[in-house]
Order: C-alpha cells, then sequence, then structure tokens
C-alpha cells in the first residue's frame, strides 16, 4: 500500500448540512470542509480564511497614543515592517523560556550544586590503576594507549560555575541546555598534564567519579555521559530532572582546570603535546626531526581554560542590550533550521554569539539595534567575509609574543581568534561548513533584500534538511573504511592530533580531493557532522564507527553538470604529470579538433540522466584510487527516482531524447507550415499547445509504425481499426499544434461561418501537405491529423478575432456588448492561453534543465494516487516550475530527486486557502504587481476556485484550476504529499539502501468504497504502470523504424471511455478514481449524500429502487444493480467489482 494508512479518511455525519459537492471526505484538521467556486453558500464566509477585523468608527480614528507612535517609529527605522515585526516578536516569544519555566531550573540548578559538592573524595591512585572505579561506571574516554604517567584523586570542585547561553539568556527552546563548569582543585593536576591526554584522562576520570554518586541520587531522572560538541577526547555529564520535569531542561557538566594552571605558551598551535614514541609506539627517529604540531589538540585544552573568560565577555557586551539578545536568539533558530549548529564542527549559537560581540567590538553592530536588524548584519558579515583566507581577532593586545594570523591559517581552515589571541573559536570548523555557511547567508540577504512578504517565514520557519537542500547525496558507510584512508592519505599526523579520531582526521582531506575532482559540476561540497550521542555510565564510550554514516551533499552547476570530458593540459606541460597523478588510470592523450595534444578523462554518459550521474562516476573512481574507500562503501543518492520515468524498452534514458526528437519533428512541421503555398492567407504563427511541446509528458511518445495485423484496414479512408480479437493496440496520443492565420476583411463576422471558413482551411490545409510534401493527413471540421516521421499531430486553424466575436452579445435594441461565455472562455484558453504557457515553460526547460524530469516526476506520483483527473497537466507543470521560479529558501534544483521531494514539501505545507501560488513566468511580474495580486485574491476569495495559481498572462481568475481539484481531492493531496514526503526522506537518507523506492507512488486503496479491476490485455499503456509488469501483450508495433502510409489508432484508450461512461451514468452517485499509465483498478467512492433516502420522482429512478420508511415511499440506491451494471458497462475490460461493504451500508 502507499503510505496513507488504512482510516485516513474522516467521513461526514449522515445528516450534516452539504456546502459543496461531497467527494473526497476531507483529511486536514478536524475535518474542515472546503467550498469551492461552485458551491458556496451566500453569506457564509469560507472556514480558516483570514477576515479582516471589523473597527468601530471610533476606534478606527482614535488619536494613536505616544507608545504607539514610537513603537511605529521603531518599526519604521528597525525592520521592514509592521508584519515583520510582529513575526520576529512570536518567534522569540514561542522560543524563550517562560519566567515560571526559569525558576524550577534556578531550583534544581541550587539543588545540583549541593548534590555535586557532597561527593566524597578518593586516595591517590596511578593514572592506570583504575581498579578503585565501582562497578557500575565506565570510564568515558577511550584510553589509547593506556599507559600514561601520573596520578589522580577525586576532590570536590573548587569552584561551580554557570557558564554559556542561559546565564545570558540567549538560549532558545526546545532543548533548553545548561551548562556547568566545574573547576578541579589544583592538588589534583600536576605540571605536565597537558601532555599526551594526561589531562584529558582525569577530566574523565573526574566525571566517571560524579557520575557514580549522582546516578544513586533520586533527584535526578536520568544521569548519562555525552561528548562536549561531539569531540571524544572531552565527555561531559548530563543531568535531568526527575518526574515530570524530566524534558524541561539538561545540565551539562564540564570539568576544567584553576586558572592560570597551563602555560599558555605551550599551547600554540605550532605546538606538539602528544609524542610521538607515547602515541605510535615507536622510537623517535634519531635524525632529529621535529614532532608534528597538535593545533587542535592544544585548542581542547584551551577552550577549558577560557569557559569562564568567554562568559564574562559575552554578559558584558550582550549585558541590558535586549535587542542583541534578540538576535543571537534568531541566528540560533537560522542556523537549526539549516542543520549547521549541531555536532563536532558546527557553526554553533556560541560561535555566532562571539560574532555578534566581534561586530559590536568593530562597531558593526550598536547595542540599540532590534533582533532583526542584529540577524542582517551578522548574514551580511558570513556573506562576505571569508574566515578561510582573513582571519578575525577579538584581541586588541600587540603583545609581540601573540602568534601571528598567519600562524593559525597553516593550521586551521578557519580562524576567529577569541580575547585572548591564543585560541582559535572555529577551530573544529571545517572549511565545508564554513562555506555552506557563507552560502546559506548570500541566501538569505537576497531573501531580506528582496523584502518579499513571505520572506520571515522561508527564512526562519523553514527546515532545509541536507536531503532536500542539497541536489545528490552520498553514504560513506561503514566509517571504519576512513581508517583505511587514512593511512593510503598518509595522515598520521592528522590522527596523532586528532587522538585517533579517524573520521575527523579523513574529513577535510577527502572534501578537497572531491572539490578539485568535481570542479566545475560543482556549485557546493557540505558534509554532515557526525550526532553528538550520549550513552548509559555503565556502558563503554561509542567508537568512531559508531557515529553512523558520514553523508555529503552535492549541490551542483547545471551548466557544467553534464559535459562528459574532464579536459587537462597539454600533453608537454609541466602540469600533465600532476593530472595524470590525481586521475590515474582515467586519464588519456587525445587529440583534438584545434590539433592540440592534451591529457583527457572521458566518463561513459550516453543519456541525459547518465550526464547527470557522471558525478558519481567521479567520486567513486576518486575515493577508490586516492582513499581505498570500494564504490560498494559509497552509496550515492542521486538518480534513483529516475525508474519511474524511464522509458518502455530502455532502462538509461529518462526520456529528455525523445522529447528533443518530438520538438525537433514540430520545428521541422511548422517550417512545412510557414512555406506552405497555396493557402488563401498566410500562416502568421505556429505555436505548440502540447505538454510533450514544454517537455513535461510523463512518457514521451516514440516514432510509431502500426503492425496491420493487429488492425483492420479502411481503405476508402486510409485509417486502421483495432481488431476486437487482439489486444488492445498501442496508445497514440496526437500532439496539438495551433495555426494562426493573418488577420483579412474577408473574414465573416459572425461565428457560425467563421467556424465553417476553419473547417475549409483544415481541408485545404491536409490537401497541401499531402501535394507538396506527401504527407499523411486527415482533416476533420475542428482540426487535422498530420503524421510525421511516426509522430501524429494535431493541427488547429485559429483566426484571433474569434473570441471576442463569441463574446459579442446582441441586446433586443440591437445594442451589441461584450460578456464572456464558456465558448468564448474555452477558445481563448485553447487558442491563446495556452500556447503562451508551453512557450514560456519551453524556455524555462532551456533555462533549468532538471525542469523536465521534476515536472514529470510529480505528474507521475499526483497520477499514481489516482488522482489525475482533479489536476489539469498545466497546473501541475506551473507547480513545478513555481519551484525553479521561486526556489526560496533553497537554489533552483539541477536533479529530478531534489526537485520532488520540494514538490511534496510545497504542496504538503503551502496554505492554498489563503494566498495565491504566483508563478512568475519571465520575471514579468513587479514586486507591487504581486502586492495588488494578493489584494485582489483576499478581496475576490470566495469566487475562486479551491487552488489559485497566478501567472503573468492569468492574474486574477486561475484558469488552470477552474475546473478542479475540488477542495476534498486537494486535501487529499495535502495529506499524501505530507505523509509521503518523511517516508522519501528517510528511505534517501538511509546508508543501508533505499529499499523500495516506489512505495511513495503505490496508491492506498483501502480508502474506496469499491475496487474495478481491469483486464491488462485492454489496458494500451500497461506497461507504464509504477509497479511495471514483467510482462505484457504486444500493442501491434513493428519494431523496425521505417514510413507509414497508414494513420494509426489515436486516442483510444479503453478505460478512459469506460471511466467516461461510468461518470456519465452514476456521477450523481459516486465518484471514480484512475491511474491513466497503466492503472489496473478503478476505485470508486460513494458520495455520502446518495444515500440519503430521496421521496419518489419518476425523474430520479436511475440507479434506486423504490422503499417503504415510516410508510412512506422513498428512493434508496439500488448498490448490486449499480455493481452489476458496472461490469455490463465494462464487459471484456472489467475483470472483477469488488465491493467493500464493510465501508459502507444503505
Amino acid at each position: 500500500m502507499g503510505p496513507a494508512p488504512a482510516g485516513t479518511q474522516l467521513r461526514r455525519a449522515a445528516g450534516e448540512p452539504e456546502v459543496m459537492d461531497p467527494a473526497l471526505e476531507s483529511t486536514g484538521k478536524e475535518g474542515k470542509k472546503e467550498s469551492s467556486k461552485k458551491h458556496t453558500v451566500a453569506g457564509t464566509p469560507l472556514e480558516g480564511l483570514l477576515q479582516p477585523v471589523k473597527l468601530s468608527r471610533a476606534e478606527l480614528y482614535k488619536e494613536p497614543t505616544s507608545e504607539e507612535l514610537n513603537h511605529l517609529r521603531e518599526t519604521e527605522s528597525l525592520f521592514h515592517s509592521s508584519l515583520l515585526r510582529l513575526q520576529v516578536e512570536e518567534l522569540l516569544k514561542e522560543v524563550r523560556l517562560s519566567e515560571k519555566k526559569k525558576e524550577r531550573v534556578d531550583a534544581f540548578l541550587r539543588e545540583v550544586n549541593q548534590r555535586i559538592m557532597r561527593v566524597p573524595s578518593t586516595p591517590e591512585t596511578e593514572l592506570t590503576d583504575q581498579a578503585w572505579l565501582p562497578a557500575g561506571v565506565q570510564v568515558p574516554l577511550h584510553q589509547v594507549p593506556y599507559t600514561v604517567k601520573g596520578c589522580f584523586r577525586f576532590l570536590p570542585p573548587a569552584q561551580v560555575t554557570v557558564v554559556g547561553s542561559y546565564l545570558l539568556g540567549t538560549c532558545i527552546r526546545p532543548d533548553i541546555n545548561v551548562d556547568i563548569a566545574l573547576t578541579m582543585p589544583r592538588e589534583i593536576l600536576q605540571d605536565k598534564d597537558g601532555l599526551n591526554q594526561r589531562y584529558f584522562r582525569k577530566r574523565a576520570l573526574y566525571l566517571a567519579h560524579l557520575a557514580h554518586h549522582l546516578a544513586q541520587d533520586p533527584l535526578f531522572g536520568s544521569v548519562r555521559f555525552s561528548y562536549t560538541s561531539g569531540c571524544h577526547l572531552k565527555p561531559s555529564l548530563l543531568l535531568r530532572p526527575h518526574g515530570k520535569d524530566e524534558h524541561l531542561v539538561t545540565v551539562r557538566l564540564h570539568p576544567c582546570p584553576p586558572p592560570d594552571f597551563f602555560r599558555l605558551c605551550r599551547l600554540l598551535p605550532s605546538k606538539n603535546n602528544v609524542r610521538s614514541a607515547w602515541y605510535r609506539g615507536q622510537s623517535p627517529p634519531g635524525d632529529g626531526s621535529p614532532e608534528p604540531p597538535t593545533p587542535h589538540y592544544n585548542t581542547w585544552v584551551l577552550q577549558d581554560t577560557a569557559l569562564e573568560s568567554h562568559v564574562q565577555l559575552l554578559s558584558t557586551v550582550l549585558g541590558s542590550a535586549l535587542g542583541l539578545k534578540d538576535g543571537v536568539a534568531l541566528l540560533k533558530v537560522w542556523l537549526r533550521q539549516r542543520e549547521l549548529d549541531k555536532g563536532l564542527g558546527g557553526f554553533s549559537g556560541f560561535l555566532v554569539s562571539m560574532l555578534v560581540a566581534f561586530l559590536v567590538s568593530t562597531r558593526k553592530i550598536h547595542t540599540t539595534m532590534s533582533g532583526y536588524q542584529v540577524l542582517r548584519s551578522v548574514l551580511q558579515f558570513l556573506a562576505t567575509t571569508d574566515l578561510t583566507s582573513n582571519g578575525i581577532s577579538l584581541c586588541l593586545s600587540s603583545d609581540p609574543s601573540l602568534p601571528a594570523l598567519a600562524d593559525f591559517h597553516q593550521a586551521f581552515p578557519v580562524v576567529f581568534l577569541d580575547i585572548s589571541g591564543r585560541l582559535n573559536l572555529c577551530a573544529d570548523v571545517t572549511a565545508s561548513t564554513y562555506h555552506q555557511v557563507q552560502h546559506e547567508a548570500r541566501l538569505s540577504m537576497v531573501l531580506l533584500d528582496s523584502k518579499a512578504d513571505d520572506a520571515f517565514q522561508l527564512l526562519l520557519m523553514t527546515p532545509k534538511p541536507m536531503i532536500r537542500a542539497f541536489d545528490h547525496v552520498l553514504h560513506l558507510c561503514p566509517l571504519s573504511r576512513l581508517q583505511a584512508a587514512c593511512h593510503r592519505l598518509k595522515l598520521w599526523p592528522e590522527l596523532q592530533d586528532h587522538g585517533g579520531d579517524y573520521v575527523s582526521a579523513a574529513l577535510g582531506p577527502l572534501t578537497t580531493l572531491l572539490e578539485q575532482g568535481l570542479g566545475s559540476r560543482l556549485h557546493l561540497l557540505a558534509h554532515s557532522r557526525p550526532p553528538v550521542s550520549e550513552w548509559d555510565i555503565s556502558q563503554d564510550p561509542p567508537k568512531h564507527r559508531d557515529a553512523g554514516t558520514l553523508t555529503l551533499g552535492l549541490l551542483l552547476r547545471p551548466e557544467g553538470l553534464t559535459s562528459v570530458l574532464e579536459l587537462g593540459p597539454e600533453a608537454d606541460q609541466a602540469e600533465a604529470a600532476d593530472f595524470r597523478q590525481f586521475w590515474g588510470s582515467r586519464s588519456e592523450l587525445r587529440r583534438f579538433q584545434d590539433g592540440a595534444i592534451r591529457e583527457a578523462v572521458v566518463w561513459e554518459a550516453a543519456s541525459m540522466s547518465q550526464k547527470r550521474l557522471i558525478p558519481h562516476q567521479v567520486v567513486t573512481h576518486l575515493l577508490a584510487f586516492h582513499a581505498d574507500i570500494p564504490d560498494t562503501c559509497v552509496h550515492y543518492m542521486g538518480g534513483l527516482l529516475d525508474a519511474l520515468i524511464q522509458g518502455l524498452k530502455e532502462n538509461s534514458s529518462t526520456g529528455e531524447e525523445a522529447l528533443a526528437a518530438v520538438v525537433r519533428c514540430y520545428d521541422d512541421l511548422s517550417r512545412l507550415l510557414w512555406g506552405l503555398e497555396g493557402l488563401p492567407l498566410t500562416v502568421s504563427a505556429v505555436q505548440g499547445a502540447h505538454p510533450v511541446l514544454r517537455y513535461t509528458e510523463v512518457f514521451p511518445p516514440t516514432p510509431v509504425r502500426p503492425a496491420y495485423s493487429f488492425h483492420e484496414h479502411l481503405r476508402e479512408r486510409a485509417s486502421l481499426l483495432p481488431r476486437p480479437d487482439k489486444p488492445c493496440p498501442a496508445y497514440v496520443e496526437p500532439m496539438t499544434v495551433v495555426c494562426h492565420l493573418e488577420g483579412s476583411g474577408q473574414w465573416p463576422q459572425d461565428a457560425e461561418a467563421i467556424r465553417r471558413v476553419r473547417a475549409a482551411f483544415q481541408l485545404r490545409l491536409a490537401e497541401l501537405l499531402t501535394q507538396q510534401h506527401g504527407l499523411q493527413c486527415r482533416a476533420t471540421a475542428t482540426h487535422t491529423d498530420v503524421l510525421k516521421d511516426g509522430f501524429v499531430f494535431r493541427i488547429r486553424v485559429a483566426y484571433q478575432r474569434e473570441p471576442q466575436i463569441l463574446k459579442e452579445m446582441r441586446s433586443p435594441e440591437g445594442m451589441i456588448s461584450l460578456r464572456d461565455t464558456p465558448a468564448s472562455l474555452r477558445l481563448e484558453k485553447d487558442t491563446r492561453q495556452l500556447p503562451l504557457l508551453t512557450s514560456a515553460l519551453h524556455g524555462l526547460q532551456q533555462q533549468h534543465p532538471a525542469f523536465s524530469g521534476v515536472a514529470r516526476l510529480a505528474k507521475r506520483w499526483v497520477r499514481a494516487q489516482l488522482l489525475g483527473e482533479g489536476f489539469t497537466d498545466e497546473s501541475l507543470d506551473l507547480v513545478a516550475a513555481a519551484l525553479f521560479l521561486h526556489p526560496e529558501p533553497f537554489t533552483p534544483p539541477s536533479s529530478p530527486q531534489v526537485g520532488f521531494l520540494r514538490f511534496l514539501f510545497l504542496v504538503s505545507t503551502f496554505d492554498w486557502k489563503n494566498n495565491p501560488l504566483i508563478v512568475n513566468l519571465n520575471s514579468e511580474l513587479t514586486v507591487e504587481e504581486q502586492v495588488e495580486i494578493r489584494s485582489g485574491f483576499l478581496a475576490t476569495r470566495t469566487q475562486l476556485p479551491v487552488m489559485v495559481i497566478i501567472t503573468p498572462q492569468d492574474r486574477k481568475s486561475s484558469i488552470w484550476t477552474q475546473d478542479g481539484p475540488s477542495p476534498q481531492i486537494l486535501q487529499q493531496l495535502i495529506v499524501l504529499a505530507a505523509e509521503a514526503l518523511p517516508v522519501l526522506e528517510k528511505q534517501l537518507m538511509d546508508p543501508r539502501g533505499p529499499g523500495d523506492i516506489r512505495t511513495v507512488f503505490r496508491p492506498p486503496l483501502d480508502m474506496y468504497d469499491v475496487l474495478i479491476r481491469l483486464s491488462p490485455r485492454h489496458i494500451p499503456r500497461h506497461r507504464q504502470a509504477v509497479d511495471s509488469p514483467a510482462a505484457s501483450f504486444c500493442r501491434g508495433l513493428l519494431s523496425e523504424p521505417g514510413p507509414s502510409s497508414l494513420m494509426p489508432v489515436l486516442g483510444y484508450d479503453p478505460p478512459q471511455l469506460y471511466l467516461a461512461q461510468l461518470r456519465e451514468a452514476f456521477g450523481d452517485l459516486a465518484l471514480f478514481f484512475y491511474d491513466q499509465h497503466g492503472g489496473e483498478v478503478i476505485g470508486v467512492l460513494w458520495k455520502p449524500m446518495s444515500f440519503q433516502p430521496q421521496p419518489f420522482k419518476a425523474s430520479s429512478t436511475k440507479g434506486r429502487m423504490m422503499v417503504s420508511q415510516g410508510g412512506e415511499l422513498v428512493m434508496v440506491p439500488n448498490v448490486e444493480a449499480i455493481l452489476e451494471d458496472f461490469a455490463i458497462l465494462g464487459e471484456g475490460l472489467v475483470q472483477a467489482v469488488e465491493a467493500r461493504s464493510e465501508r459502507w451500508t444503505v
């Protein structure tokens, strides 16, 4: 079954008044009913629709108070708009800790302080003698190598200090953490504890003893270990209250050395504090070579010495400046939505707090600024400053003994020094993470500068998980392979510096390697940060390989993505050797057309879908060649959904080539039409009006050559007919082309006369195309079908003034007025609006090559849920186009996979009731015009369809959604999209493989009252099904290409014809749902009102029977007869009618 569980459909009570045509029952919150344009009860406002507040005249014209005037002045100078100010204030209320909860947290902290000071001391022992540790607790540190000098004893801390964001008032919900620094007494430590992890071992033993005693105290609901910011050398102890407050707060205990204990000159980034002889167990080389520096190790020691000085600095800067605190809180929300703040090397809330302090010190931020201005200033700074090449420092001292910024740049990828000038706050931040922060800051600034109404929502309320933000994602699993990578890349000094953490040691070199290899294909490479794990105090600490999976996200450049050639230097240049060394066996000498002989790498890719996946080949080759990571350990998620839009015969192409072939054929045909001789009027325009011609047909047509044995030949019409004794022939859909003729005074001014002139033109067109170009044509009064190169085009002649003539209404007095009629609207839509839309989307495809794949996947999914009838092709194409034209807060998708995930997110989260979806094709709408459109939308909401899509050519009426979906169908789509998205994202983020990727495409059938099973023999598109059949029937097509002199059977799809009959006969009793792409099941839902007993009328006896109720004769549906009629109507096509009587009663 699909993702929708049984029972998601909420039935309306039998006696409830009906507002709209009851279809699929609403599945939203509390089953809210929406109403469509045609079925709105007069005077009833749409439920859930935003209504203007009504004020009395006195209130409306009351003079503003001085407080209100100040508020308005502040809003004008500190915010974009009043709306933005209100949104920011509401968000801050949401994430701030309430005063009541603060009091409970403070009470808990006082208890924690008392309990810590009561923990008993222990006698002194050697560091390697840990027999004194109680049985129920393990040391939270990997002690490798185990032997180390030094002694340890436990004494209660000399000082217990609250540090971090709780004290500053900048912590945000839902995770309230309070950091407490425990200053270890000087007696525990010895002079050389900075060497060989001695300090870290003592720190871990200190926590182990504390954990054992605190775990026995009933005050605590849980006592667990964790790593500080993911650093495995620095465990911390997590304490949570017992009972109802268990999720209120987490207290993190961090042991730290007494002030001025370590000599700071020994902890500079150029110094070594982990001896090779101790760490590797080798005797030092006798050649006097220096020990490798250990900058990260030194930084982790320094961090513990600076806890209090940092909190004092932040307290001084943020102090009473409420705007700065608001700004820090907003920045933390911004980081959290982008998953940038967690794990080792994350861009944490502490870092942005220090960044605010730096900008205050350099006068880029003033203490009187609002939180919004602080957010803007920090994002602007991040977007324009590259800390990987130009580090910054909070230190104002000119002491010559301090190291220079250049020394830190040699040791760390990102540099931001604290107030001492010795500690790099960004030591653990990788270059990739910082570039990701920069990228996000740039996108955010563009969004804020656009002053869009929904900027706040997109910036701070929209989550950006990696799978939805990056075009391709790959998982490296198991992590133990990175150990071999460290050996292959000779990363011994890095391993020594990171204390054996091979994941952190290999991460930088691997990302650099892949960035170099992907080159112009890549816009940004980001990596996940291993999550900060927690474990019970009785367990061993998790190993490096237990950190799960290393996930890399690739944000691709569409312009360089599909190149199959990596062009290297000329053979005689010095760089050629480096190129060969980098690419290994893939590099080869090639002669090019300009005569140059160059090194080059050529990737195997024939179709567009294979070219999109060239990064997969690059990544697997480089990881295997340079890092000894085999392709079995690289789980690449980039093209897994391609299988759902792949052609019937080939498995390597997703149809872009077939679509391009049709468009080329159409271009040839339009040239022939332009050059026709003998037409009374010349052709003024030829425009495509079919999804194929805008690259959004789910399964593009292939050239057809029908086999005569499958058909009966009508000689007099040069046509074919399906033979009843053979399976249904292949489905051939003619592609509509609108042919505009030039204006002339000879055109009649009467609608019927125009129709007849057009019919004459259709006949003449067929005649001329056959005479001059030998094309097989069939003309009718409304169109001419032309067979060219195996494709069938349906040419419709159009006269530009015809819609206007259809609008003319003549009054009895002879006055002529213009009024829209259904016929004029339909003609205008078919001959003007649809060609314009097709042309605009064709242009969008040229600009964004992934648009075709995204739109086709979206339509495939909607139709697979059996909801295709409710949505026009054009409406779904426009929703897909919105993802490219308005991608904020993302960038436009470069792969169908990520585009489809965003389609599901947009459908499930967009507020269709209170907002129009504006698709600004060709950027024709200005910001002012969009504001005007939104205002007009709210004023006329009750007259508009339930789903409103606005384009520059259609600014008011949403013509593509006028006929659907109904409120219930849209609600069902929203529910299905909301359930499919997490399922699919979880599959794609699973390193063991995605499992069955088609799960979310299978429809939920348990919601239907009746299922009509169809025979595959008569389903012409059977092979297009989500679960493609292993074998199907031959559809009467010859495999060898060649000219065909006979027109194939057009638009013959028995299930669709059967559906039309069902809807005509039983449309007032039930709704019918079907997947036109090879579906074997028609789902039937009874309309609730159809089961209401109705008074006897001779005119309404169809499908009903007479029963006596309370002495009166009433009509009720005759279900048995209706089900029998289902089978009789579909004789030969219907295999079985499955009545699910447990779901309904008469």
